[in-house]
């Protein structure tokens, strides 16, 4: 992901600024020295803090601003104005904060001031062990959130996977494409681990969970006593029982392993077949296209992405990819696979020296089932992303929890929304007692266009465009009995940000 940081805009701030240089809106991007920072105007009130998300460098100015929070455009991440700190993923690292001085009618900032998170209650009565099964999204943002929290009791994360937690979305976007080097890809150093006594065990395999005793137990035997356990196992690729399907030319991409077989599978092959054409499949087109390589997308539906984005950008999405050299086969599907081609259903034959298999994941809740724990299509987890098991909690694409917004049980696979579930769960292990109410939310890119979507749409009744869709500046409202449900832009960042704090406000709306 390219940084979208540009140091020096705007006015020198140790000069001083007017209300007049705002212009009538409520942010103002300057510099102090070479360090860009944003002013802010909350009510009566003018607030200083680094001008750039610390996700990936999002221009804040172009975000919104939310009470006291501001929220980057790009990914939605989340800051209080006032401390600084990140209270929504996918940003982890808290924004700098500057003092801010009057000067008669002149607003001026000349230097940075320290501020804290806030911290959960005294030690007293917190749980001395917390177990964390898993490595990904939320297994991460509910240690990181922890130990931001002031835990400091033994905290534990059990993960299967062999690298340290890692920015997934990249697998099929820009690290699969070439634009990302592997050094981008952790969440956090090797070093923070230690530095924040987080015991990361990788490559455990997790055999059992014993409730009543309040044990884990992993391969080999060896167990993890704890007071308060984070389930969040994630979803595994579903496999298709097609012939040929354990050719060593064939893939699926779930992990960063996977992510680096391709690259390295890609660096000899002249041509790949998608089976699937949902997000990850045609991500994956377009990374592989980046790489020069002849692509072509199999797939059972008429349209790509129409079950989640409708018709009208489905077929936009299908011209996309064709004017980029990407070949789509509909309404059919894989009847064999070889060594260098594949078979399709209706008896065509395609080159194929890498075939990747993209047709959707499953819950892993094997380890809850055999615990007794419910589930249902995922572990079901009630407003505070606890299980009926008490101390229990279950987070990210495992999870299905009740949203408040339909009124139902729903499970998401979004990078954000496990994020964000693992720092609630994080803050009730500790007592908070704060309900789930976010907003699902994710980003697709598709070569030089990305679609922002904010909601969650199983189905609609009305489907309603604003702007022009093949002019790539639009918003789409689904709507389901007269209650919009989910958008999705195109060209709109601020606007579907703007979506997002108002599902979030009005989850009923």
């Amino acid at each position: 992901m390219a940084s979208h940081a540009n140091e020096d805009a705007g006015p020198d701030l140790t000069e001083g600024v007017t209300l007049a240089n705002f212009d009538d809106t409520p942010m103002l991007r300057g510099h102090v020295g070479k360090k860009a920072v944003l002013l802010v105007r909350v009510g009566d009130e003018i607030l200083a803090v680094g001008a750039n998300c610390t996700h990936y460098s999002g221009p804040l100015e172009k975000g919104i601003v939310v009470g006291d929070t501001v929220r980057c455009p790009l990914h939605h991440a989340c800051f209080s104005l006032r401390t600084g700190e990140a209270l929504g993923a996918p940003a982890f690292d808290p924004l700098p904060c500057w003092q801010v001085e009057r000067e008669g009618d002149r607003i001026v900032v000349r230097e940075r001031k320290t501020s804290e998170p806030q911290r959960a209650g005294s030690a007293m009565g917190q749980p001395q062990d917390i177990v964390i099964i898993g490595g990904g999204a939320a297994g991460f943002s509910c240690a990181e959130m922890l130990r931001r929290r002031g835990y400091q009791g033994r905290l534990t994360m059990l993960s299967q996977d062999a690298d340290a937690p890692y920015d997934r979305p990249n697998l099929s976007k820009d690290y699969l494409a070439g634009n990302a080097p592997d050094e981008w890809m952790p969440l956090k150093s090797e070093g923070f681990y230690g530095k924040s006594n987080i015991d990361l065990q990788l490559g455990t395999e997790v055999s059992g969970i014993d409730v009543s005793a309040r044990v884990v137990t992993i391969t080999g035997g060896r167990t993890f006593p704890f007071d308060r356990l984070l389930i969040a196992t994630g979803a595994e690729p579903v496999r298709l029982p097609i012939p040929g399907a354990d050719q060593p030319n064939v893939f699926t991409l779930r992990s960063f392993a996977d992510s680096r077989a391709i690259v390295e599978r890609a660096k000899s092959a002249k041509s790949a077949v998608v089976l699937g054409s949902g997000f990850i499949g045609l991500e994956t087109a377009a990374a592989l296209r980046a790489r020069g390589l002849d692509v072509q997308v199999v797939s059972l539906d008429a349209r790509p992405l129409e079950k989640v984005l409708g018709p009208e950008l489905g077929d936009f999405i299908r011209e996309l990819h064709e004017n980029h050299g990407v070949r789509l086969h509909m309404g059919t599907s894989l009847a064999s696979i070889g060594a260098d081609a594949v078979t399709l259903s209706s008896g065509a034959e395609l080159p194929a020296d890498l075939v990747i298999i993209g047709v959707g994941v499953r819950p892993n809740t094997a380890l809850a089932e055999a615990a007794g724990i419910a589930t249902d299509h995922g572990i079901l987890v009630d407003d505070y992303l606890e299980t009926a098991a008490p101390g229990i909690f279950a987070a990210g694409d495992v999870a299905r929890w009740r949203d408040g917004q339909i009124g139902q049980t729903r499970r998401v696979e979004h990078w954000v929304v496990a994020e964000r579930q693992g720092q609630i769960a994080a803050e009730n292990m500790l007592g908070a007692g704060k309900p789930f109410r976010d907003v699902p939310f994710f980003w697709s890119p598709h070569y030089d266009v990305t679609v922002r979507y904010v909601g969650h749409a199983e189905g609609w009744d009305r489907l309603e465009v604003d702007g022009d869709i093949a002019a790539r500046d639009c918003l789409v409202s689904y709507k389901k009995g007269g209650k919009l449900v989910a958008v999705a832009a195109i060209g709109r960042d601020a606007q579907a940000l703007e979506y997002h704090a108002h599902l979030y406000r009005n989850p009923k709306n």
